[in-house]
């Protein structure tokens, strides 16, 4: 099989880079080391094994010098380190490399000698091409293809004739081999001013028979070595039926300076279909200093609608100021998705001058181009207040809805008031929504969120008990010190409406710094629905946020000595649960003894235990003390199904019991834990019969619920 360019190329690039490496390491702060040389030969020459020599052979890329050559040619004929040796044989200057690769050739074959090949070749050692011209004529594939590949790279007139003469008569399997080795060729003169002999290598490249990429890539060389006059040889490739062909050109067309390509790819734009029109103008809009934007421009305005909609996204990426009026004219079109695209181009319109001119146009905007516009100083987060405050005396709803969104994604927190006032006071009572929803967009993003929360709790004594719950909303998004406390007084306030709205942006709340809050409109607030609200908050608060373990503890014992009712007592069993530690533990386990709580909280107290696991110090204890000791379980039955279809899953049981009645299964889903639906679509149960401690027992579980053992009737 062949070698492909790219695995060569990979070589050469790694090979690359160790020359660089080595290279910056022979530099004046970090120079070879003759000690470490000598070191990493004693290796080379000693019995170590051969992963220690491949290690050797790389720090000699660095450390090496001619002394290192002799050593490391010996291992070019060695399977297993000649890749190794061939490291710093690439790297190590001077002529002494070169000559020992060169007189290795007629001592290897197959991989071998394919591998000192391709160093000659990123080495570019000019006296061994007549060598490797003879390797052109190899019996092995492989050897050939790597000769010419090397040949390409070392680049001399020789190498050029020898691989012309192989493309015209060599062996068809070897020509794309060839080919590459005459591109590397060509780009070498290429890259030297000889720009001439590079388009003739090129063209003979690329009218050859060969495998597509080759011609590709000479194509492409071709057109670049033209220069100017290689515009022609790209519309070709433009026009061209083979989509790969078109696809260079446009890939090529990105690469390619100066104002005549600009002027043939917009002279091309009327004679191409539009679905590569619309790509021939992204590859305008990606040439580097391209003057084809009025063309551009030209083609968002008319046209195709897939080639308008390609030149309106280029416009986006290359425009400046003076597409704002051309996309602007589009956006008032009624098509919604030039629309859409032109307004999109307006908020990304890169330039310096483009705000100043949006805003220069808004001033003496026509009504259908004013909403747009006001749209895109929200969009673009123009600083225009004076304009946007204006803009809601309109007696158009859009402009006024535009208006207030764009105000809210622009305003400082000195122009907070203005929205503050339309929430309270609107101008016209169906821009309500918008204002209130300008106005949270702008407080979320408010620098001082405590500045902020003052100039919002400062309007509620003055607004309406409607607007008053609009603002608290806003209060809450914004939270801080001040919010919290407008909201708070709110909860307790003598105002139903107010209650509800308060107690329930408490039992939200996002910071923990609402605990006391909520804790004290337990006792305070007027009635049991506000009061209960404010328990389910705050052990929300215990449960959710993170916080230090002797502060949970204290936060539910404070929630039990404000609660009433078993019921909600109850819910802090959950938090225990959720943060197994040894207090939580004792707080299961002093729960345990309060007769509507003990179901519950021994099932919390086993949780518990069970994630603490028996290692910890102090739970067996625990346990004893709440009744709740080591225990013998055994699983006699256990059956998962529903009616006559049950399946037997008393071993998955059985491996998962220990010396407590809980039992914790690999997966919380039961179907997954005993391999598999039963019954699908139907609801199950878990029936288990057991002994604990010799006593039997039976207790049916419902889908998915946790497995505690019931204590049996001692006999």
């Amino acid at each position: 099989m062949l070698i492909t360019r790219y695995a060569r190329l990979c070589v050469v690039c790694v090979s690359a880079c160790l020359m660089l490496a080595a290279g910056a390491a022979r530099g004046a702060d970090n120079k070879p080391s003759a000690d470490k040389e000598k070191e990493l030969l004693a290796l080379l020459r000693s019995d170590a094994p051969k992963a220690e020599k491949a290690v050797a052979c790389k720090n000699l890329a660095v450390h090496g010098s001619s002394e290192s050559v002799p050593e490391l040619a010996r291992l070019l004929g060695d399977e297993q380190l000649a890749s190794w040796a061939r490291i710093p044989l690439e790297a190590i200057p001077g002529p002494a490399a070169d000559e020992a690769l060169r007189k290795a050739l007629d001592g290897l074959n197959g991989q071998l000698l394919v591998g000192a090949i391709n160093s000659i070749g990123v080495r570019r050692d000019g006296y061994a091409a007549d060598a490797l011209i003879a390797r052109l004529q190899d019996k092995d594939t492989e050897v050939a293809s790597a000769a010419a590949v090397a040949l390409g790279h070392i680049g001399s007139d020789a190498a050029v004739t020898a691989l012309k003469k192989s493309l015209a008569g060599g062996p068809v399997k070897l020509r794309s081999s060839v080919a590459e080795g005459l591109v590397l060729c060509a780009e070498q003169r290429m890259n030297d001013g000889r720009t001439q002999q590079a388009v003739e290598i090129y063209d003979q490249v690329r009218k050859a028979e060969l495998p597509k990429q080759r011609q590709l890539e000479a194509t492409r060389g071709a057109i670049l070595a033209r220069k100017q006059e290689g515009v022609a040889l790209l519309l070709e490739q433009l026009r061209s039926p083979d989509k790969a062909f078109f696809q260079l050109a446009l890939q090529t067309a990105r690469e390619m300076p100066g104002r005549k390509l600009d002027e043939a790819l917009v002279a091309e734009l009327d004679n191409t279909a539009p679905p590569r029109a619309a790509l021939v103008i992204l590859a305008l809009a990606d040439r580097k200093d391209s003057a084809a934007l009025p063309a551009v421009l030209d083609a968002a305005a008319k046209g195709p609608k897939d080639v308008r909609l390609a030149a309106i996204n280029a416009i986006a990426r290359v425009g400046d100021a003076s597409c704002v009026t051309p996309l602007l004219a589009i956006a008032i079109e009624n098509d919604p998705e030039l629309t859409r695209a032109a307004k999109t181009a307006l908020s990304d319109l890169p330039g310096d001058n483009v705000n100043q001119e949006i805003i220069g146009r808004l001033t003496k905007a026509d009504a259908k181009a004013y909403p747009v516009l006001i749209e895109v100083v929200g969009e673009r987060r123009i600083a225009a207040v004076p304009a946007l405050v204006k803009a809601l005396d309109s007696s158009e709803k859009e402009v006024r809805t535009s208006a207030l969104a764009a105000l809210g994604a622009t305003v400082g927190p000195q122009d907070l008031k203005v929205l503050v006032a339309q929430v309270v006071s609107p101008k016209h009572s169906d821009d309500a929504t918008a204002a209130q929803q300008a106005l949270k967009t702008a407080a979320v993003r408010m620098p001082d969120r405590e500045v902020c929360a003052a100039e919002i709790a400062a309007a509620l004594d003055g607004a309406s008990s409607a607007t008053k719950g609009v603002l608290l909303d806003t209060l809450a998004a914004v939270g801080g010190t001040k919010a919290l406390a407008a909201v708070g007084a709110a909860a307790k306030s003598s105002d139903s409406e107010l209650q509800d709205i308060g107690s329930r942006l408490l039992g939200e709340w996002m910071t923990i710094d609402a605990a006391p809050v909520l804790l004290d409109l337990t006792k305070t607030a007027p009635g049991d629905k506000y009061q209960a609200r404010a328990l389910r908050g705050y052990v929300r608060i215990a449960r959710q946020f993170v916080m230090p373990d002797a502060d949970r503890i204290e936060m539910c014992n404070r929630f039990l000595g404000a609660c009433r009712q078993p019921a909600e007592q109850k819910l802090v069993l959950e938090v225990l649960k959720r943060y197994p530690t040894q207090d939580t533990l004792k707080l299961a386990a002093k729960l345990m003894q309060t007769p509507e709580l003990k179901e519950d909280a021994t099932q919390a107290a086993l949780v518990i235990a069970q994630k603490l696991g028996n290692k910890a110090e102090g739970v067996q204890q625990l346990l004893s003390q709440a009744g709740l000791g080591k225990v013998k379980v055994e699983i006699v039955k256990a059956e998962y199904g529903a009616g006559a279809t049950q399946k037997d899953v008393t071993e998955v049981l059985q491996k998962q019991t220990t010396d407590v009645q809980l039992i914790a299964l690999p997966s919380d889903d039961y179907n997954s834990a005993f391999g598999g639906d039963p019954v699908p679509g139907t609801v199950k149960q878990l029936k288990v019969q057991y002994r604990i401690n010799g006593n039997p027992g039976e207790a049916t579980f419902a889908e998915n619920a946790l497995i505690i053992l019931p204590m049996p009737k001692s006999k």
